[in-house]
């Protein structure tokens, strides 16, 4: 009992202890994040679990103490504390399998705080709090007491010792504690606390026997003397390169003329000799400070790397380099199976679009002939598609382009599609207007038209504009949504198959009988060239006015594009006509009265003996 006692007294003062030392600040935090609270959680755990497992500790020791105590004849009460001690032992060995539990999800969001080394380099981490101390406090604590171990003069690695303590496994140097592995240590690094705490030992050991080794006075003048030496082969190194790239300027300039003679595309000169020489030298110049800055590059890293206390540095240098190099290849690396999809994409719609352009020759060509399609759409619907091919292509890939689910990448795009949409607000009202113009098919190129005020020839048809060459051989740009809402008249659409009328209207007097003038402007439709026989020219009376008659002379014609040759032909035949059968053409108001005027038919017309009749003059008999 008196044991009992004693043993209850200390498992109490054990506990206050464990409490005291597992109390955690109470200092406002201002600001923590959820993995910061997620940790401490876990942590909250492990220290309950090892207060239990303390507690069952205890209560093994103190049963093993009574069974010790217990005579030899008493069985039965040595067996009922013996299945108690195993009892404990079990639930101990289920208390250990959920520390590991909870370690296991403490790593996974639980940053080791690194002991650092004499040259600021990392030697292990700390992951676990022990007592009061945290991790990052345990880390700085065993940095600092590594770092007094090069004092000693008499240090050797052998004079490290890992000693047993009651719940630890020291480090020991002396009589000086370096540091203590616990249980949640070796739990954390999957060792056991001896095996951890010897590796620990090692580490430490060869880290202060590497410092005092680095830092003795005959190492630091071999290191000096290495500087040196690097710094002449710096030298030299600088000096031959710029005299090597010296000479190959010197060679740039002396080729001038020779074997550089410029750069000719076809009838322009892109480069004349002296040009190419020039833009030489800087690439050669270019090229010379790159070579130098490289050789510098290299050259730093092996400089600091001499001495350990700035082989830091040299890591830094490299690692500008290296390290974006290896995150490119990386990124590189694991983009491979997304742009072997993209790959595949592209090409599946390249060979889709392969087939649809072979169809669309087809049609334009008249091989391939479909009811309602012209060969004329063939084109237009073919860059339609195409369009809508790509569109497509482009919302497949879209996922599988980098960086296409980033908040930035989907602000540019839709920031491209506001200025496409409202800075092409025009431009696609043209483009739309001339779609519809294609389907409708008011005219095509070649055509003679009349578009609003413009006549002339259409050159042109394309997605913004359509272009009339007049007859005076001035090029009219005229915007598709202009033509669109203008009237239109195709004078060629139907001239070859049915005819184009063309017509022109001539005024006579009332004097003329009308069957001789209809005579007269059939003959000289058939006289003019390109006019068609049949069908055959017509005239028509338009109207009958105060002081002459209009008849309209009406011939069928093939080639629309040549109407002025056509037109200024048959006036031409109009007037040799109406000469050569004595009709007069007068102005509305020139009348046709014969009393002393001369007549206006031409001289080469009239008879020798024509004469001007006189005038005629009438007495009133009154």
């Amino acid at each position: 009992m008196k044991h009992t006692a004693c043993n209850l007294l200390f498992i109490i003062a054990l506990l206050a202890t464990i409490s005291t030392l597992s109390q955690t600040d109470s200092l406002p935090v201002k600001a923590v994040d959820s993995e910061a609270i997620q940790q401490k959680n876990f942590e909250k755990k492990l220290a309950d679990l090892e207060k239990q497992r303390l507690i069952d500790s205890l209560k093994k020791a103190d049963l093993q103490q009574q069974i010790s105590s217990l005579k030899s004849d008493d069985a039965s009460k040595r067996t009922a504390l013996q299945q108690q001690i195993n009892s404990l032992s079990a639930q101990e060995d289920v208390l250990l399998e959920r520390k590991k539990e909870e370690i296991a999800n403490l790593r996974k969001s639980t940053k080791g705080y690194p002991v650092i080394g004499f040259f600021k380099d990392t030697l292990f981490l700390v992951h676990t709090k022990l007592g009061s101390f945290s991790a990052s406090e345990r880390s700085d604590a065993i940095s600092r007491r590594i770092k007094k171990l090069p004092d000693y003069p008499d240090f050797s690695s052998d004079s490290l010792k890992v000693v047993e303590a009651e719940t630890t496994f020291d480090v020991t140097y002396g009589e000086d504690i370096v540091m203590s592995v616990s249980q949640n240590d070796a739990l954390w690094e999957d060792s056991t606390q001896f095996e951890l705490a010897k590796t620990y030992k090692e580490k430490i050991g060869a880290a202060v026997t590497k410092y005092k080794a680095e830092t003795s006075v005959w190492t630091i003048l071999l290191e000096i003397g290495l500087a040196l030496l690097v710094l002449v082969v710096i030298w030299f190194l600088l000096k031959y390169i710029a005299k090597l790239f010296r000479w190959s300027a010197k060679k740039i300039e002396a080729q001038e003329n020779k074997r550089i003679k410029g750069i000719r595309l076809k009838d322009y000169t892109l480069f004349d000799a002296k040009r190419q020489v020039s833009a030489l030298l800087f690439v050669n110049k270019a090229l010379k400070w790159f070579v130098m800055l490289l050789a510098i590059y290299i050259a730093l890293p092996i400089l600091f790397g001499i001495f350990p206390w700035t082989r830091n540095f040299a890591d830094t240098l490299f690692g500008y380099v290296l390290d974006p190099l290896k995150s490119i290849l990386l990124s590189i690396w694991n983009y491979l199976p997304n742009l072997i999809t993209i790959i595949v994409i592209v090409l599946v719609f390249r060979y889709v679009l392969k087939g649809i352009r072979f169809l669309k020759e087809e049609i334009a060509k008249g091989n391939l002939k479909i009811n309602g399609f012209y060969p004329d759409w063939a084109n237009p619907t073919y860059q339609i598609v195409r369009v809508l091919v790509i569109a497509f292509m482009i919302v497949a890939i879209w996922n599988y382009i980098p960086g296409s689910d980033s908040p930035v990448f989907q602000g540019i795009s839709v920031f491209l599609g506001f200025l496409f949409t409202f800075g092409s607000a025009g431009s696609l009202s043209n483009i739309i207007a001339g779609l519809v113009l294609t389907y409708m098919r008011l005219f095509k190129i070649g055509d003679r038209v009349k578009i609003g005020e413009v006549f002339g020839d259409v050159i042109e048809k394309s997605s913004l504009v359509t272009r009339v060459r007049t007859i005076k051989n001035e090029i009219i740009s005229i915007p598709n949504s202009t033509v669109m809402s203008s009237h239109t008249i195709n004078y060629s659409s139907d001239a070859p198959e049915k005819g184009l009328i063309i017509h022109s209207t001539v005024t006579i007097g009332y004097d003329v009988p009308w069957k001789e003038m209809h005579e007269a402007l059939i003959e000289a439709a058939t006289r003019t060239e390109l006019v068609l026989p049949d069908p055959a020219p017509f005239v028509l009376q338009t109207s009958l006015e105060d002081f002459y008659v209009a008849y309209q002379i009406n011939a069928y014609i093939r080639e629309a594009n040549k109407q002025a040759t056509i037109y200024s032909n048959l006036h031409q035949n109009i007037q040799d006509v109406c000469n050569e059968r004595g009709i007069e053409i007068l102005s509305p108001h020139y009348r046709a009265a014969r009393d002393g005027n001369m007549s206006t038919i031409p001289s080469d017309y009239l008879p020798k003996d024509y004469e001007a009749p006189s005038f005629r003059v009438k007495k009133d008999q009154k």
